[in-house]
This record gives C-alpha cells, structure tokens and sequence, in this order.
C-alpha cells in the first residue's frame, strides 16, 4: 500500500519553487495574522516561534515561524490525518520567502486552531543547528 506521505512530502518540497508571498521579516504581510491573536496559544512557542497565518488557508497554512528577533525560520504546513487517509491532495501551497535548507515532518495530536490529528510539515530556513535553539 502506497504511503499518502509520500506525494505530501514531494508537494511541500515542490512548494519550495512556488511564488512566495511572505516577508523574511515579521509581522508578514495581510491577509497573515498572529496566531496568538486567534486562538489561545502562547506568543512565543518553543522550537517552532512565532507563528502567523492568513485565516483562510486554514488548517493547512501556511503558517509562517519567525524568530524572536522577527527573522522567518520555517513555513510550516497542519494536514489534518483525516485529509492524508481521504488521499486529499494540497497543491500550490505559499511557502516564505527564504530557501529552504532541510524538512521535518511529524505527528502532532491537536492543539487550539487545528484541533484534530495531523501531521506538521515544516519547510526549514536555518540550519538544524539554528533551530534547535528555538527550543529555548
């Protein structure tokens, strides 16, 4: 049986070449907005930042990550389960303005916005290094 996964993790890759429509400095431009201001998350959330996101694209995203100093760190894509197991495809997804130096994808249960089971496919701009200090 052919992993739903796989064509997900290729199409964020293909996002890379995508027209970008986020700044590399926060806050990025309408229709984003701070997720802190829509639903009762932290400002700051270790080891993935600040997030922003245009409304509309929900759940998917992109949400846009940046630093505590404002840089963009990572795009990142919410694809509820439920949508992988229907084998919905998500194509033409924005993704920042920064090249994209490594993926990460992994399971995430639910959290306020995107309550259900989905997987975070995040688009990284920094080095692993670079990231891992986010966490803090």
């Amino acid at each position: 049986m052919r992993s739903p996964l796989i064509p997900l993790l290729a199409a964020a890759l293909l996002a890379t070449a995508a027209a970008a429509s986020a700044q590399t400095t926060a806050p990025p431009p309408a229709p984003y907005q701070k997720v802190s201001e829509l639903v009762d998350l932290p400002e700051f959330i270790p080891g993935v930042g600040v997030l922003f996101v245009d409304p509309a694209t929900l759940p998917a995203g992109p949400f846009l990550a940046y630093d505590r100093e404002g840089s963009l760190v990572s795009t990142v894509y919410m694809i509820p389960l439920a949508a992988l197991e229907d084998q919905q495809a998500f194509s033409g997804l924005d993704v920042g303005d920064a090249p994209v130096d490594h993926v990460d994808l992994y399971f995430n249960a639910g959290h306020p916005g995107v309550a259900e089971p989905h997987y975070h496919v995040v688009l990284w701009h920094i080095p692993p290094a670079r990231a891992a200090e986010l966490g803090r």
